[in-house]
């Protein structure tokens, strides 16, 4: 009877209902309020946006209580996984780095930029450890999500969807750059189209609707933003959906159409940037920074010229190739932590990301071969493609230490925890009665 019950209750969640919703939520620990708290106040950021708020250190509060809620959660118990081993390597080699760095002040000063994500991760991947709790905390991930994809698409729309050179900006924190905002979309709208599909025969049609709203706002502020790389990511994103059957007459042309129709909604302005990629100063600029990357990690591939230490020893050693008054960080994830960290800590940034993809492709399969929960078969390949966004995306801006990964991380951590091993041991049993 009590399995019962919560099996209608979840249904009762998938429906979107805010009453049971509320409830649920408040039936829960401290420690998951104030992990989902900390969510919201990363995502929505209302202490920037309503200075007022901002009397005291909010988010840093919500992380403390999550941690002290977790010795009072009997329910949070230690997540063991391969990628916790391969992220607290990182963090090793990011402290060998600092201490033999070209300047090992600027390394300590931003040590926090590291191991602030690497506690809330595991906060995360330890305390969300229900479907229940995955659930609500996705929603909150998407909602929060979807208010700035909402209020920024409704902003370019209201100037006429024309081109400015800021692109979109969010509020102040790790969304307000154009470029950032736009990565942010990358990886949300397809987590929110997947969680459309999951729920479609749950909700009602105006909720559905809703749903399908928050990947079309995601997509409409990635053309807005004017970031070159961040729509590259977007075709690249289509592509890999489409890739099974993009030779098919009927895929084809309506993918073309759909091609077609977002190239004609990019403003004039913004094609014209792509058309002098590559020979524009910005882009001369960014093939100097990887081009002197690479140098960095030959002649530095143990610990590499030390974590945060880019801009320091380019403006020190690469000054011809400077065309900007002062250096910035190289623009390309991978070109960033191996020159900055070595080719030691490039191996394990790469291994750790390919390890998530091949999880959870396999998880995936694993659940529609054993006929596992189809909650989950969308989110699982939908992740996959927020993943790839963020990689494509990464090639072209620093973003090692945003929360895009490291978030994306603890929803793949929390999947594996929540569904994983028992579908696959379900799985690998009926290989071998078979």
């Amino acid at each position: 009877m009590v399995r019962k019950q919560k099996e209608i209750f979840a249904q009762d969640l998938f429906r979107l209902e805010l009453a049971p919703m509320w409830r649920y939520f408040k039936s829960e620990s401290f420690a998951f309020w104030m992990i989902c708290f900390y969510l919201f106040l990363e995502y929505v950021r209302p202490q920037s946006i309503i200075p007022e708020l901002d009397f005291l250190p909010w988010t840093q509060l919500a992380v403390l209580g999550s941690l002290a809620g977790c010795f009072i959660d009997k329910t949070v118990k230690w997540n063991s996984t391969p990628l916790n081993s391969l992220l607290f390597l990182f963090f090793i080699l990011i402290l060998i780095s600092s201490a033999f760095a070209y300047d090992s002040s600027i390394s300590y000063r931003y040590l926090e930029n590291f191991y602030t994500w690497l506690i809330i991760y595991l906060l995360v991947v330890n305390i969300v450890n229900s479907k229940n709790r995955f659930f609500i905390f996705i929603c909150i991930f998407l909602l929060a999500s979807f208010k700035l994809s909402l209020s920024l698409s409704i902003t370019w729309a209201m100037r006429g969807f024309a081109f400015t050179g800021w692109g979109l900006s969010g509020p102040p924190g790790f969304f307000q750059n154009s470029g950032e905002l736009a990565i942010q979309m990358l990886v949300y709208w397809p987590v929110a189209f997947a969680i459309a599909i999951a729920l479609k025969s749950y909700v009602t049609r105006i909720k559905y609707y809703i749903l399908l709203l928050m990947p079309i706002t995601g997509i409409m502020v990635i053309l807005g933003a004017s970031s070159r790389g961040a729509q590259l990511a977007l075709f690249v994103q289509l592509i890999l959906l489409n890739f099974r059957s993009i030779f098919k007459v009927k895929v084809l042309v309506a993918f073309s159409i759909i091609l077609f129709s977002l190239w004609n909604i990019l403003p004039q302005e913004q094609k014209e940037r792509f058309q002098v990629a590559g020979d524009d100063r910005t882009s001369i600029q960014r093939l100097f920074y990887w081009e002197n990357g690479f140098e960095m990690m030959k002649s530095h591939p143990v610990t590499g010229v030390g974590y945060f230490n880019f801009v320091k020893y380019y403006e020190s050693f690469f000054r011809e190739d400077l065309l900007y008054e002062r250096a910035e960080l190289p623009h390309n994830i991978f070109v960033q932590v191996g020159a900055e960290l070595g080719v030691f800590a490039l191996i394990i940034y790469v291994l750790s990301i390919v390890f998530v993809y091949l999880k959870t492709a396999r998880l995936r399969k694993h659940l529609i071969s054993s006929g596992g929960d189809c909650f989950y078969i969308p989110l699982l390949k939908y992740l996959n493609v927020s993943l790839v966004g963020f990689v494509v995306a990464g090639q072209f801006v620093s973003v090692v230490y945003y929360p895009f990964l490291w978030i994306h991380f603890s929803f793949f951590v929390c999947l594996i925890n929540i569904v994983g091993a028992k579908n696959i041991d379900r799985f690998r049993q009926g290989r071998r009665n078979d």
